[in-house]
């Protein structure tokens, strides 16, 4: 049976990576894009709710052989809004799709990353309607990558995902390094990276004279030092294709049970 498969980025419709990850993923069945008409990086799980969403159907290619077909389509909206937009679409058409994915992201969405990636918040909405999602991203930004790293290991990822695919409820988050393939030393499951940002803003004065600030930052290294760490980012930067199951249920359960014990309300 072939499969459905919605594609999504940040990066905009014309972004390369995306029609990078339409051409791998046409060899598992039927692609439809649904992606931003504009860059929408760092938007996360945002949405759109102070104006209407124009939907804009760009063209088609056939199948082509053993390629699935491929339709593709433009939101002025941001990466979440694109996988309501396309799921709403399957559902629309009476079914839905059997994988979403999301990429290929120009730039890490490894450690701290992954919170703000609007890659990922794309991922995170098909999860919430129990689509499998999986997050693509590259090491770099530049406008034009060399993908081979990903061309030689996707297939080694996906067979495993389409096996076993993730739990109810979890995604996937896949960076790889900018790194020729037979630099890479293996792909391994790995855990968030901690590290974060500081210095933040770059402050400027305009012509007439108002301040402004650009967001810039400098990444601190977080993590821990020892050398069995699972911290995706430094894995990745040690030449590493890193793989994250994140959930959506982001409840800290230990934590709520020691506080639980600890806090102690009255019952009403």
């Amino acid at each position: 049976m072939t499969r459905e498969i919605l594609a999504i980025n940040d990066d905009s419709i014309s972004a390369s990576g995306l029609m990078h990850m339409v051409q791998l993923f046409r060899r598992y069945g039927d692609v439809t894009v649904v992606a931003p008409k504009d860059p929408q990086s760092a938007k996360a799980a945002s949405l759109t709710m102070d104006r209407p969403l124009h939907l804009q159907h760009l063209r088609d290619i056939a199948p082509d052989g053993e390629l699935g077909g491929v339709r593709i389509y433009s939101v002025d909206g941001t990466p979440c809004d694109c996988a309501k937009m396309g799921v709403n679409m399957f559902v629309e058409e009476g079914r839905m799709p059997d994988l979403v994915v999301s990429g290929i992201n120009h730039g890490s969405n490894a450690s701290a990353a992954a919170l703000y990636s609007g890659t990922l918040g794309a991922a995170m909405e098909a999860t919430l309607y129990g689509i499998p999602a999986i997050g693509l991203s590259i090491d770099t930004h530049d406008e034009n990558p060399d993908f081979s790293v990903v061309d030689a290991y996707i297939d080694e990822i996906l067979e495993r995902f389409f096996e076993n695919p993730p739990a109810k409820d979890v995604y996937l988050n896949v960076n790889f390094p900018d790194i020729s393939p037979d630099q890479v030393r293996g792909i391994t499951l790995a855990s968030q990276g901690r590290g974060r940002w500081h210095k933040e803003f770059v402050r400027q004065t305009s012509p007439r004279g108002v301040e402004m600030y650009w967001m810039v930052g400098e990444f601190l290294n977080l993590a821990s030092a020892d050398p069995d760490a699972m911290d995706d980012h430094n894995l990745m930067h040690d030449g590493w294709i890193t793989i994250v199951p994140h959930t959506i249920d982001t409840t800290d359960y230990a934590e709520l049970d020691r506080l639980s014990q600890l806090w102690d309300f009255d019952p009403r």
